[in-house]
């Protein structure tokens, strides 16, 4: 049995409207949720990796993505990265100018962050949290890694545009490499 605990203004989000969201959970990840007012989530399932699955979905959920969102960490190729910001800057108020960078002029640099690496982003409490394919994800981490850092947004934009513009570029060379046994030759 896995637990997480998420907070209590979270736990409507993750039963739903009538239980709804706590079900389809249960049902894709292959779980049952027991949930307490505290916002302690217990996760029992016979495969533990649906446990270890679950989990990552019920803290998703608890950084403030929607249940939707939250839910594509079920779906195998996708991964949840948590930046606790306290753990990096200490002080809350570091925390909270660093926060304000992070999503920019009225929303700006998390709209672009999320545009080019292709990933969901949620800045929640202390946290900056993201989900997306292995390779989007590390992006998206590098350039908020970068903005703590002090970088200037104009440096972080071209940062995610060349690594857009690489991530597309490896995945159009993966389509065409020849498969085992197959001739030199790509497209062929």
């Amino acid at each position: 049995m896995e637990s997480v605990r998420i907070p209590q203004e979270r736990i409507a989000v993750l039963i739903g409207q009538k239980g709804e969201a706590k079900r389809r959970l249960e049902r894709k990840a292959g779980v049952r949720l027991s949930v307490d007012e505290e916002g302690l989530v217990e996760i029992s399932a016979a495969d533990p990796y649906n446990e270890f699955v679950a989990k990552d979905v019920v803290k998703a959920i608890g950084r403030g993505f929607s249940p939707d969102d939250s839910l594509k960490l079920a779906e195998g190729d996708y991964y949840l990265k948590v930046i606790d910001l306290k753990d990096v800057l200490g002080s809350d108020k570091a925390v909270a100018r660093q926060k304000a960078r992070v999503i920019g002029e009225e929303g700006k640099t998390k709209r672009m962050i999320e545009s080019c690496a292709c990933v969901k982003m949620s800045v929640y409490g202390s946290t900056v949290s993201l989900i997306g394919l292995l390779d989007e994800v590390g992006l998206a981490a590098e350039a908020i890694s970068r903005l703590l850092e002090g970088k200037p947004h104009s440096f972080v934009y071209r940062l995610l545009e060349h690594g857009r513009k690489r991530m597309k570029e490896e995945r159009i060379a993966h389509m065409w490499e020849p498969a085992a046994g197959e001739g030199e030759c790509r497209g062929e």
